[in-house]
């Protein structure tokens, strides 16, 4: 007599659960390998949870007139001689708690160093796969903008949007163009890096077999690109992003050190640093100082999580 099996009973499944294969995975055994990456990544992760819920943990609200009183202003932190005990790091010369306009302020600088890196993201990887894939004129042409783009830094392209904005809408003030402009000069400045790292490995895909096969099947250029092509190709854009996101925040705190970024009322980390720095040399050292500490430490936690994964990623270092 025959056997008669189920069909059911011949499909075995995976018996490892998407945990259990994350959890044995090449990626997390590196990271947790090693201290250094652990603290930087449970430093990043405190951090932009600290940020992202700021309306909870903050003792006031920096953007509310309501909650400001300019009686409590320049106290200094709570555990000097002078400090109040409601101001745990003191307070700035309105009379903002210091530490809620940490946490709010590392809200807003997250938020445009993220659009800003998502914008230049998407435009350098567009023009990335149109040169690397079409080839020709057009590459040569987008390549041209690039070097072209490259001559100017970040500070200067947000100069001339500011200026053209200002001209441009002329009845708007700087509370509601900052934002737009911040975010538009960095995804102009850091385009550049995606598009050349794209266009590379796009050169080398296409003439694999799998493109060819797509072609024959008469598959769109687009489709090919966008289904089979940046696929293949997006890996290192994954390091390129975690690095820019810290330099796309040092460039909004710069270029709000230098009045092009938020306006006072609205702090950014890199707006409370320009507005200590007006109170350095007069004793208030803490309103420039606890800014800077928490913006150094973002960034370099986030550095060295973008070192990290570019040596992960890539085999020849496994």
């Amino acid at each position: 007599m025959a056997d008669v099996t189920s069909p059911l009973s011949t499909q075995t499944p995976d018996p490892r659960s998407r945990y259990a294969r994350f959890r044995d995975s090449d990626l997390l055994a590196s990271f947790l390998s090693s201290k250094l990456t652990m603290v930087s990544g449970f430093v990043t992760v405190l951090m932009i949870l600290g940020a992202l819920l700021a309306t909870w943990i903050a003792p006031t609200n920096p953007f509310d007139p309501a909650s400001v009183d300019l009686m409590n202003s320049l106290f200094p932190p709570r555990w000097i001689e002078g400090g109040d005990p409601r101001f745990l790091l003191g307070t700035d010369n309105q009379g903002r708690d210091l530490w809620s306009a940490i946490l709010y302020g590392m809200r807003v600088s997250l938020i445009i160093g993220i659009v800003g890196v998502i914008i230049a993201a998407t435009l350098g990887i567009g023009l990335g796969l149109l040169a690397g894939y079409v080839g020709g004129r057009v590459d040569a042409l987008i390549m041209r903008v690039a070097d072209i783009q490259l001559t100017f830094p970040a500070i200067l392209i947000a100069l001339v949007i500011d200026g053209v904005v200002r001209s441009v809408f002329k009845g708007l003030g700087r509370e509601q163009t900052a934002f737009s402009v911040l975010v538009v000069s960095i995804g102009l400045s850091f385009w550049v890096q995606y598009a050349r790292t794209i266009r590379g490995s796009t050169m080398i895909e296409k003439n694999k077999d799998y493109v060819h096969a797509a072609r024959l099947m008469g598959v769109p250029a687009w489709l090919i690109m966008l289904r089979h092509v940046l696929p293949n190709v997006i890996g290192p854009v994954l390091v390129i992003l975690t690095i820019n996101l810290a330099l796309a925040i040092i460039t909004e705190a710069t270029l709000s050190f230098l009045g092009v970024g938020l306006p006072p009322t609205q702090p950014s980390l890199g707006t409370l640093i320009r507005i200590g720095n007006d109170f350095l040399f007069s004793g208030e050292w803490w309103i420039v100082a606890f800014p800077g500490v928490t913006l150094a430490v973002f960034v370099l936690a986030v550095n060295l999580l973008g070192d990290w994964l570019r040596d992960a990623l890539n085999p020849k270092l496994r």
